[in-house]
């Protein structure tokens, strides 16, 4: 009787090559952007920036990253530079114009909050894969999205990211990622990041456009919306480098 059920389980894709099928489908040749990233309290209060995203991709799954922000004026002149590995740890660097200075961010920064919001070092990334391993729940699929349960391979990278464990919901139609639940060290849901929004891009990629962080303990949420996106344009290497980041 279990005979007939075998073709069908032997064709299910497992949780890693999920993972990687998804980043693989999030990476654009060339893009920039406007964001808009607002931060809300839990008394409703808001503080908006405005930050200015220039994206390329190169062999190997390599990903490198330019942000800038421009408003408000407090925070205006900041950047970050985001060498996005598939295979090894990410390499992020910061400018702060006040001291005139650029710093790494080292791993144990990459849990820390970005830009005082909900979202993380990390979250402004695509964690490599290999950092953790990765399992299909039981129900996976039954709701048109797989939902897998990634753990960190050790206690040096659970620190390094910040949360014990999470549980992804990626779409089985076009592997964007649509929800991503975030559990900390007593094992309790403390933060959700959910897709409200992609932007279609060639093949068959995509780029998430619109999407929210609650942090379920604080009450705080945060929000980023991606504007005047222009895929494809020329973008020349010398943009992802740390002599540009001062300008």
């Amino acid at each position: 009787m279990l005979l007939p059920l075998l073709p069908a389980a032997a064709q299910q894709p497992d949780a890693v090559e999920i993972m990687n099928r998804s980043r693989e489908l999030s990476l654009a040749s060339s893009l920039s952007a406007t964001l808009r990233l607002t931060i809300t309290e839990k008394n409703g209060s808001e503080r908006n920036r405005t930050i200015s995203m220039t994206t390329k991709s190169f062999e190997d799954g390599l990903e490198k990253r330019l942000v800038r922000f421009m408003e408000p004026a407090d925070v205006r002149g900041t950047a970050m530079l985001i060498v996005d590995n598939k295979n090894t740890a990410d390499e992020m660097w910061i400018y702060l114009p006040a001291l005139k200075k650029t710093r790494r961010i080292v791993t144990s920064e990459k849990g820390r909050s970005f830009m005082s919001s909900e979202f993380t070092n990390a979250d402004m990334t695509s964690p490599t894969v290999s950092d953790f391993n990765h399992k299909l729940l039981g129900n996976a699929g039954t709701d048109g999205n797989w939902i897998i349960e990634s753990f960190p391979i050790n206690e040096d990278k659970a620190d390094e990211y910040g949360y014990s464990r999470k549980v992804s919901h990626i779409s089985k139609e076009k592997y964007e990622v649509m929800k991503m639940e975030f559990y900390n060290f007593d094992n309790e849901l403390f933060k959700v990041i959910e897709t409200k929004a992609t932007f279609p891009m060639k093949d068959g990629k995509y780029m998430i456009k619109n999407m929210v962080a609650s942090n379920l303990k604080t009450g705080r949420k945060s929000e980023i919306l991606f504007n005047n996106i222009t895929e494809g344009g020329k973008v020349d290497d010398s943009v992802f480098s740390l002599q540009n980041l001062q300008q």
